[in-house]
């Protein structure tokens, strides 16, 4: 049914529940594996009108840089942790300085990958519309089939 799955995580205790639920799925279906991780750029205040803003010195960007690279390692390894735990090995992707719903869906279609499997805190009403959802943001923009863990 499915054979390129792509995992998306941020480290999160839910992203987790995603990433179980997808390795699970996988080594059932005897499909491929990539994992995703996805980290934002540092946001940078140019400011406007009368307010002076903030534009990051060349060492702090390239600090914030090795930090989210960093981080991004750690998700990634206990991802192929929970995949090795059940016996199927994982690609292991990180795409840095990116919109996350955004490099999803790119990277999904540019992989071949016939499922997108994430997680999602299930939030309703008014906290839905102001936190926003990458989720919710890679079901309504893609092309990929994508099961949302809960």
């Amino acid at each position: 049914m499915y054979a390129n799955i792509l995992l998306s995580t941020d480290g999160s205790d839910v992203a987790r529940k995603g990433v179980k639920h997808g390795v699970a799925l996988a080594k059932a279906l005897n499909a491929k594996v990539t994992v995703i991780t996805v980290t934002e750029p540092l946001p940078i205040d140019f400011g406007s009108g009368h307010a002076s803003g903030w534009i990051p010195s060349q060492e702090e960007v390239d600090s914030f840089d090795a930090a989210s690279k960093d981080r991004a390692g750690k998700v990634l390894d206990e991802a192929r942790a929970m995949a090795a735990q059940i016996g199927i090995s994982a690609e292991l992707l990180h795409i840095p300085n990116a919109h996350p719903a955004t490099a999803i869906i790119e990277t999904a279609k540019s992989r071949g990958c016939d499922l997108i499997v994430m997680a999602s805190h299930g939030r309703r009403g008014l906290r839905k519309l102001l936190l926003g959802s990458q989720t919710s943001e890679v079901v309504v923009d893609g092309s990929v089939p994508v099961l949302v863990v809960h």
